[in-house]
């Protein structure tokens, strides 16, 4: 492979076949908004996961929304959402896990990035539950690599706290052989371009509670009732006394209009056969990083998990001279997710105060440390081990042995 070729940060997981299947199924002039492929698409990503509900979204950040909106609902309905708002959520995530949470009235409190995952800091997080006695937590599990679940949930278990589970970034990496996506009471994936799983955008929110699964299918669809279980619907009408007739109109719940279509389900259906495969491409890849970086300031400790990595992580004080390195030889590079929450302007810009109280420098040194210094590089499967020692190679020559 020639030096001189771009390396690009990401690739499309829709190849030139996905493309034609698609065409030849578009001359059948099928439905393509929501129908039954969009069932087949969620009943089959149910199977893939390990759940036993899947709902079809626009996107991973609709996910979240919907994820968060459901929690607050539920507990609107039990009287206790006014009580008690608090909500966990990582300083080093994505602007859909923080931005929903305000726009949705909960208090969010920043929990410390963990230096062994990169996901929520195990003393932070229990500080934040016992000490902050916040009620809702969200994890993210940062560039595929799983959070520490087992401590995680027995955490949520002792003080009662109701924990959701954004798997945007790591489709396919497995904890003690469970996928993750498993450990909350519900969880978010992504299939946005170059994700793991593309369908060029969508998300998906799986659940296991089936009360949550249909309050999720009236969130997805204005709040009407055409998607419920036949009981559920009937229920519904006969509470409010509403006739079929009047139902084709009738909203439960001020709902969203978040839907995806059976086009992009049809996409869907395809990359699930790829995801095994491609996804161990990925945990390869992560491997030959992981044996030829060296970075003495800072580097992810080995895992006996299986780590469906979306991008290999750097953290080093040199990161903007590497950064510039890197561009040169034309290799694509990112801040690593987007650094702290804390310091984004529209975290900083909130007129409210009180999570700022227990959230200082102090609390979060390790995300500002990432804010600072945190970059990631290419993994995708079609990465060559060529293209990867070529990568460490001009990574380790700028911060290989450097403290």
């Amino acid at each position: 492979m020639s030096y001189t070729n771009k390396i690009s940060l990401i690739k499309d997981t829709i190849d030139n076949n996905d493309i034609d299947k698609l065409i030849n199924w578009l001359k059948k002039y099928p439905r393509l908004t929501k129908g039954k492929l969009t069932k087949e698409f969620e009943s089959k990503w149910s199977s893939y996961i390990g759940c036993k509900y899947s709902i079809f979204v626009n996107s991973g950040s609709s996910a979240n929304l919907a994820m968060l909106y459901a929690v607050r609902l539920i507990s609107e309905k039990k009287g206790n959402f006014s009580k008690n708002k608090r909500i966990i959520i990582p300083a080093v995530s994505w602007a859909t896990d923080l931005a929903p949470v305000i726009q949705l009235g909960f208090d969010p409190y920043l929990c410390e990035a963990s230096k062994e995952t990169l996901g929520v800091d195990i003393n932070h997080f229990e500080k934040l539950c016992k000490e902050g006695r916040c009620k809702f937590a969200m994890i993210v599990h940062v560039l595929g690599i799983p959070c520490q679940m087992k401590e995680i949930r027995k955490i949520c278990d002792t003080y009662g706290v109701i924990l959701l589970e954004d798997s945007c970034e790591s489709v396919g990496s497995e904890i003690e052989g469970i996928k993750t996506g498993n450990f909350g009471l519900m969880s978010s994936f992504s299939f946005y371009f170059g994700h793991h799983c593309s369908t060029i955008e969508g998300g998906m929110i799986c659940t296991n509670d089936k009360e949550i699964y249909e309050l999720l299918k009236m969130i997805r669809s204005h709040g009407w009732d055409r998607d419920l279980d036949k009981e559920t619907q009937k229920n519904l009408r006969t509470q409010y006394n509403i006739t079929d007739f009047e139902a084709l109109y009738t909203f439960y719940i001020p709902g969203f209009n978040i839907r995806s279509t059976d086009l992009q389900a049809f996409i869907g259906i395809n990359q699930i056969d790829k995801l095994d495969s491609n996804n161990q491409k990925r945990q390869n890849n992560y491997s030959i990083y992981q044996k030829n970086i060296i970075n003495n300031y800072w580097k992810l400790p080995n895992q006996n998990n299986f780590i469906s990595n979306f991008a290999y992580p750097i953290i080093h004080p040199n990161r903007n001279k590497l950064v510039e390195v890197l561009s040169e030889n034309d290799i694509e590079c990112r801040p690593l997710i987007c650094g702290s929450m804390s310091r984004q302007p529209f975290y900083l810009n909130l007129k409210k105060e009180p999570w700022k109280l227990e959230y200082n420098k102090k609390s979060l040194l390790f995300s500002e440390t990432i804010h600072n210094y945190g970059l990631y590089l290419p993994n995708h499967p079609y990465l060559e081990q060529d293209d990867i020692v070529r990568i460490s190679n001009i990574v380790n020559s700028v911060i290989g042995g450097l403290k």
